[in-house]
C-alpha cells in the first residue's frame, strides 16, 4: 500500500492537535512495520509540528524520531505564513499559488496512486 500522510494540525491548537499529530505519526510507524510505502508531509500550521518534536520533553518526540526518515518535507508557502521553523526538511512548493512561493501539491500524491490521510 502506498500512503501519504499530511500533519496540518496547528500545535498551538492544544490537547486535540497533538493527539491529530500523535495519531498521525503512529500510523506512519505502523505503515513502515507493515511494508508500506508511506511518507510524511506538513502542511498549514502544522509546519510547525517538526520545531515542538524536537523539543527533548515532547511526548511524540521519540516517535518522531523513530519515523523521522519518513518526513519528505513541508509546504513552504505555509511555513513562511505561519512562521515555522523548516527544522532542515526539504520545503516544498510544487503547487504555484499566487501571491505565495508555492505549496505541497497533495495532487502530487494522488496522481501517485497513495491513500492520502489528513490529520
Amino acid at each position: 500500500m502506498k500512503t501519504a500522510i499530511i500533519i496540518l494540525s496547528d500545535p498551538k491548537a492544544g490537547e486535540d492537535a497533538l493527539g491529530r499529530a500523535f495519531n498521525a505519526l503512529a500510523l506512519a510507524r505502523e505503515s513502515r512495520q507493515a511494508g508500506d510505502d508511506v511518507l510524511i508531509a506538513f502542511s498549514g500550521a502544522g509546519t510547525r509540528w517538526p520545531a515542538e518534536f524536537t523539543k527533548p520533553a515532547h511526548p511524540a518526540g521519540a516517535l518522531y524520531q523513530e519515523v523521522r526518515d519518513l518526513v519528505t518535507g513541508l509546504s513552504c508557502g505555509c511555513a513562511k505564513v505561519f512562521g515555522a521553523d523548516t527544522c532542515g526538511l526539504p520545503e516544498k512548493s510544487c503547487n504555484a499559488i499566487p501571491g505565495t512561493p508555492g505549496v505541497l501539491s497533495l495532487r502530487e500524491y494522488l496522481a501517485d496512486g497513495r491513500h492520502v490521510v489528513v490529520f
